[in-house]
This record gives structure tokens, C-alpha cells and sequence, in this order.
């Protein structure tokens, strides 16, 4: 990406709140490689704004956000209104006045004081309060006698760009420079120097904001279906985060007049659209992890279990490609955006059962006999027109309520003829409906990002009108076997070989957790054979798994490669069996080196792979889940180290161990259904002790 983890392209609206059902003129935000987000309201889009900023900072990443509104205004305009030429005393004197709730503004009267401090009338104009004049707010801007330019350089540059001066109508980007600045002026306030405004600012800050006007390169109809602001803040966010190192700081040290720079303002790509249009890549990848992301802290030896997970999971982030998929090939796939309800669900009222329907406040309790309508309401035929008070009406399940009607009864409660139902109250008021939005409103997040796609989340995606969702491509998994003495399964072989019994049980843990599984076979104990195998890999893999060759002796090919390259980091693990496992860096591809022993490699992948895998794969950090039962077991644990036993829980709901607690015993894994961890400290375990007992299915297998 461009020198940015995130791009964020934001739509923006100058009117008051557009409802739940998603539309045009409306706020519509889209991060890089992921579907629009819409907003029915400023309030709404700038709590989520912070939040994200805030979250995104925790983390280190750095943002470029484009909005699609005026910056500033014609030169001396500043000066006229505020006193000074500075282009953010203009944003504060706007954050100082206007007045913003979901349904109403006090845009025009701001309008009105800014027309004042000139001479003439205007230059805002366009008052579209059909029951207020607004003295000095003209209606029509052909009678506007104030002297002021028209436009910004940028407009004149710019063809087809709207003036700055118009508050209502078609083009209206007075009313979204006006309700945007003061958003703008708060973010600056709360972000500080983590911060800057371009072109303005040039400070290389984690957060930069720019103006955009997507028009600039995303002309044409929209995909059949998309919402054309949508399409278009997608579309720029990708362009964007698109370009090279060295076209986008070319793009942000663009020539322009000095005005621009100092007040005026400036549309980012202006002047050299060619960039941004150029055939970006939709299928987005981060840049790749740095050489030193594993490194440990100065004097770490023995390191503590949960100590290298917690520097593991705050190392690690996505590093696959985000794409758009339809829900009928998204079973699987983690989601990268949020899902957004398109509409509710049900979308109106509706009935739960099949029967009759009528207003309660026409019954009563005891018997009741109801004059029964000819009509009835059925799903996908609705009742057409209002039922009469006092009458009952046919209603089958899943038919949209019909005015007249609030409550049913059940037909096996009902008593019918060919003009009368009966049946016996009291009926509670709303009986058998469903109400519009019980399930799921319109605007609301019905999926998190993170989560991997199940049947069930296809379901419900495709019951609030979503049919197609932003997903990250499968973490491509690279199983690699190292070292002389391995044969292939069903091989002949001498006495002094084994058996390579780790690469189809990782391959098979890659598959099970998601990936996509890449077999990259066995590599002899040569260093050059090895590392050209890795370079092989790094261009087909996001991750790499090796078995063997990881700890620090003279056929550690893996560990010296590693160490060779600059990236190794030898991380000595307090916790049996392992200890030894090898994390680097090779062409930007993480490397784990596990154990070659066959359970000490299932229980380090387990332990730090499946965490990792995930955490790479988009769908967040997911440590082991496990949970206490009795020990049907006896050990004294010596203290120092972590250790899991390879355990199955016997009929009684008691956890029993494996016979032998040697490394090759491979026996014991197919055995087991699960783990028990006993923490460092000296333990003595008895029968009925309390253990702590992680289940296989808590790794997803």
C-alpha cells in the first residue's frame, strides 16, 4: 500500500438525517479494498469516525482520509470574516456557530452572519426554507451583488466543479463545506499533533486528511444495484491505496498556487488524474511484515508462555488481500468490513402464525364473534387497503400486517363460518406479529469484521438485502519438512530414516483452520537448497511453517538461514514439550521453525501457530478456550516450565492422560482428544484435582 495502512474515502452530506434505508446524497464511507459503510447522519458517521481514529492509533497504523468537500475558500475570505488569513480560524468560526442535530440546522442563518461581513448581498445564497426569509440569504444567486470570486483556483482547474456559494439544490457544496468544517475543526482539536490537514499542513502525521472529489477520476454509471455514491468512495479508496510510494508523495507535494497552499485548499490528484486512474489492483494486500517484527526484548532467555503470545498477538495484523465476494462463495471466508444492514428485517410487520386479524381495541374478554372479511393477507400478497373496525380478516404467516389490524389469533383458536370467526379472549394486544425490525434495522452492523463466514452468517447477510460482503482471500499456509533423516510416507527406507509424519498432520491443521494449504515438500539438510526452497515459497505464501532444523545446532539449516538474513529470533519457550521455536522474516513472509519431534511440533502449531494463522488471516487474535474438570490422573510437576499433557476426557467427564509423555509417541495425539495445561509453578495433581482441560475444537479441529 501507499505508504499508509488504511485509506478512507468519505462521501459527505450537508442535509439532515436520510433515514435508515440506505440512498443517494447521504454519507457514504469505504475504507480501501472494502464495501461502503452508510451513514444516515453526521452525528452517527462522526462517533464512528473517532472511534475507528482512536482504535487505528492504538495500533500504530497510519491513515489517509479524503473528504469530498471544500477546504477552504476564495482568498481573503478568511481575512473579510475573521480577521486573519488563515483558513482555520474560518473552520473554528464555523465550529462556534453551527448548530447540528439529526433533523434540523442552523446552516442558513450561519450563512446569513458569513454574507454579512461583505459588501452587497451575498455571496452565499440558495435558502431553502420554504416558510422563513432569511435576511441576507438571497433565494436565487442571479440576485447576489457582493464582489467575490466565484470560484477557487481549484474550481477553475477543475471542470465541472460546483462554486462554493450555493447552500440548496442539486450541487449544493456550500451546505457540505458548512457542515463539514466544523467536523473537521473537532478533529483537529481531539487528534492533535497526530493530525494534519492537507494542503495546509505539511506535517507527516499518522492521520492526514485530504480533500477529494471523486468525480475527479470515477466518471461513468456505477455497477447495476450500487448506490453511485458508494461505488464511487470504493472506487477512490482503492485508487488511492493503489499508488506507489512515489506517486503518492508526488501527489501530495503536487504544484499549485501558493494560495492554495496557504487558504484556498486544494483537490487531492488534481492536475494528474492519470495516477489515480491508472488499473489499480482490487484485490488490495498489505505491505509485507518487517525483518525485526519478532525480535525479543534485550536478556530474554527462557521465555514465558503466555508472555509469547502476548508478543505475538501484538505483532501481528492481516496480511492477505481483500476482495469482494457474492454471499454464494463467501462460506469460509473472514469478513474484512463490517456487514450493514441494507434494510430491515422483517421490513414491515408481519404475522407469526397462520390465523385471523383484527384491532384489539375491537375485543374484549370472554367470547368473540367478528364479522369476517371477504379479503385476506398472505406472504408476498398483501391485504390491499385498511381492514374495517370491528371485522376479522384471514392472515397467513409471514403476510405483512394490514392497516386495521395489530393482533391474531391462532386458527386452531378460532371457531369459523362463512361469515363470522370466534374465538375466546382475552388476546393480549399484538398477539402473533412480528414487528418491522424486530430482528434486524436498517444501518445497523449485523456481522463484525473478523468473523469467518458460516452458513448461518450467509443467512442472515442475505436477510437484511446484502449480497455480496468484503472478505480477506485465504492465508495461503506453507508446510515445509527439513532435514536428512526424513523419508516420504510408504517409502522404503534404511533403519537410520523416520518417516516425515509432520507434514500432512500441519498440512492437514492448514486446512482445518481455513488456509489455503501450499505443500512445499522436504528440503535436505543444504543450506543453498534451503534457501532457495524459502525464496521459492515466500512468492506463493503469506506464511510458512517449518518443521526441524530450529533450534541453534550444526544442522539447524532454518535457524542459521534465518540468522543469515537478519531476521532470526531464537524464541527458547518455558513449556514442554517444545522450547525451541524459530520465528523470521524471510522476503517479507513470516516464518515459524517448530520442533522436528512430531508432538512438540502439533503442540507448539496449536499453541502459537493457530493464533497466529488466525490473527494473519484477518479474523482477529483467538487464543486456547478451555475449562476445569478433575483430574482422573496422579503427577508431580516440577516448577519452571508450562507443560500439556496429551489428555482425553474419560465417561465420567475426568481428564486422563496419555501413558508416556515422550515427544515421538504419535500414538498419543491421535489418542487424545484435547490438552491439559499445568501453569510453571510446582504442582502436585492427585485424583479429583481441578485441571485445566483445552479441547482440540478449541484450535478448530
Amino acid at each position: 500500500m501507499s505508504g499508509y495502512d488504511r485509506v478512507l474515502v468519505v462521501d459527505w452530506s450537508g442535509g439532515n438525517d436520510r433515514g435508515a434505508t440506505p440512498t443517494r446524497d447521504a454519507i457514504w464511507a469505504a475504507f480501501s479494498g472494502e464495501t461502503a459503510q452508510y451513514f444516515r447522519n453526521r452525528q452517527v458517521f462522526e462517533a464512528w469516525l473517532i472511534e475507528v481514529l482512536e482504535a487505528e492509533c492504538r495500533a500504530g497504523h497510519r491513515l489517509l482520509i479524503g473528504f469530498d468537500f471544500p477546504f477552504g475558500f476564495p482568498a481573503g475570505i478568511a481575512k473579510n470574516v475573521t480577521g486573519r488569513s488563515d483558513p482555520f480560524a474560518l473552520w473554528d468560526w464555523f465550529a462556534a456557530r453551527i448548530e447540528d442535530g439529526p433533523k434540523a440546522n442552523n446552516r442558513f442563518d450561519v450563512a446569513a452572519e458569513m454574507n454579512a461581513a461583505f459588501e452587497g448581498i451575498g455571496p452565499f445564497w440558495g435558502n431553502a426554507l420554504p416558510k422563513r426569509d432569511i435576511a441576507g440569504l438571497p433565494r436565487l444567486g442571479s440576485t447576489r451583488t457582493a464582489d467575490v470570486p466565484e470560484r477557487r483556483v481549484a474550481e477553475t482547474v477543475a471542470k465541472g466543479a460546483f462554486p462554493l456559494w450555493q447552500l440548496a439544490g442539486a450541487g449544493a457544496v456550500g451546505s457540505q463545506a458548512l457542515m463539514g468544517l466544523p467536523v473537521l475543526a473537532r478533529l483537529r482539536t481531539q487528534f492533535g499533533a497526530d493530525l494534519s490537514i492537507w494542503p495546509f499542513e505539511a506535517t507527516n502525521t499518522p492521520i492526514r486528511i485530504v480533500e477529494v472529489w471523486p468525480s475527479l477520476t470515477v466518471k461513468g454509471a456505477p455497477p447495476e444495484g450500487k448506490i453511485k455514491d458508494a461505488w464511487q468512495v470504493e472506487t477512490l479508496a482503492t485508487q488511492i491505496a493503489c499508488l506507489s510510494q512515489d506517486a503518492l508523495w508526488g501527489l501530495l507535494h503536487a504544484d499549485m498556487p501558493d494560495t492554495a497552499r496557504a487558504e484556498e485548499g486544494w483537490i487531492f490528484g488534481l492536475g494528474q488524474e492519470a495516477l489515480l486512474k491508472a488499473d489499480p489492483d482490487t484485490t488490495l494486500r498489505p505491505p509485507p511484515l518487517s525483518n525485526d517484527c519478532f525480535a525479543l526484548p534485550a536478556g530474554h532467555y527462557w521465555t514465558p508462555v503466555e508472555e509469547a503470545l502476548a508478543l505475538l498477538e501484538a505483532r501481528l495484523r492481516p496480511v492477505v488481500a481483500r476482495e469482494t465476494r457474492p454471499l454464494s462463495a463467501a462460506l469460509g471466508r473472514v469478513l474484512a468490513a463490517d456487514v450493514i444492514a441494507k434494510r430491515s428485517h422483517p421490513p414491515a410487520a408481519n404475522a407469526a402464525i397462520d390465523g385471523y386479524g383484527f384491532a384489539h381495541a375491537a375485543i374484549g374478554d370472554g367470547d368473540q364473534a367478528l364479522p369476517l372479511h371477504p379479503g385476506r393477507a398472505a406472504a408476498g400478497a398483501p391485504f390491499e387497503g385498511t381492514l374495517p373496525f370491528g371485522q376479522a380478516l384471514r392472515v397467513l404467516t409471514g403476510a405483512i400486517i394490514p392497516e386495521g389490524v395489530d393482533t391474531l389469533v391462532l386458527e386452531e383458536d378460532c371457531a369459523i363460518n362463512t361469515t363470522h370467526v370466534a374465538f375466546r379472549g382475552p388476546v393480549k394486544r399484538g398477539a402473533n406479529t412480528r414487528k418491522a425490525g424486530e430482528d434486524s434495522v436498517a444501518g445497523a452492523v449485523v456481522l463484525r469484521a473478523g468473523l469467518r463466514l458460516r452458513p448461518q452468517d450467509l443467512a442472515l447477510a442475505a436477510s437484511v438485502g446484502v449480497g455480496e460482503v468484503s472478505t480477506y482471500a485465504p492465508l495461503r499456509l506453507g508446510v515445509l519438512s527439513t532435514g536428512d533423516e526424513l523419508a516420504a510416507p510408504g517409502a522404503d527406507t534404511d533403519l537410520h530414516q523416520v518417516y516425515d509424519a509432520n507434514r500432512p498432520m500441519l498440512l492437514g491443521l492448514a486446512r482445518t483452520w481455513g488456509s489455503d494449504a501450499v505443500d512445499l515438500g522436504h528440503a535436505p539438510d543444504d543450506r543453498a537448497a534451503l534457501a532457495e526452497t524459502l525464496s521459492q515459497a515466500a512468492t506463493r505464501c503469506d506464511m510458512i511453517l517449518t518443521s526441524g532444523g530450529a533450534s541453534a545446532g550444526d544442522e539447524d539449516h532454518v535457524s542459521a538461514l534465518l540468522s543469515d538474513s537478519g531476521s532470526l529470533a531464537l524464541w527458547r519457550i518455558a513449556l514442554k514439550p517444545g522450547r525451541p521455536l524459530a520465528l523470521g522474516v524471510w522476503d517479507g513472509v513470516p516464518i515459524f521453525g517448530l520442533p522436528g519431534n512430531p508432538v512438540a511440533a502439533f503442540v507448539c502449531a496449536l499453541l502459537f501457530g493457530y493464533p497466529s494463522v488466525q490473527a494473519l488471516s484477518g479474523a482477529g487474535w483467538r487464543g486456547a478456550q478451555g475449562f476445569t474438570v478433575p483430574a482422573a490422573f496422579t503427577k508431580s510437576k516440577r516448577a519452571g516450565r508450562r507443560e500439556y499433557y496429551r489428555s482425553r476426557l474419560n465417561e465420567d467427564g475426568a481428564a486422563e492422560v496419555f501413558a508416556s509423555e515422550g515427544s515421538g509417541r504419535v500414538s498419543g495425539l491421535s489418542w487424545a482428544t484435547g490438552l491439559v495445561e499445568v501453569g510453571e509453578p510446582e504442582k502436585l495433581i492427585d485424583i479429583g484435582d481441578p485441571v485445566r482441560f483445552i479441547p482440540f475444537s478449541s484450535f478448530q479441529i
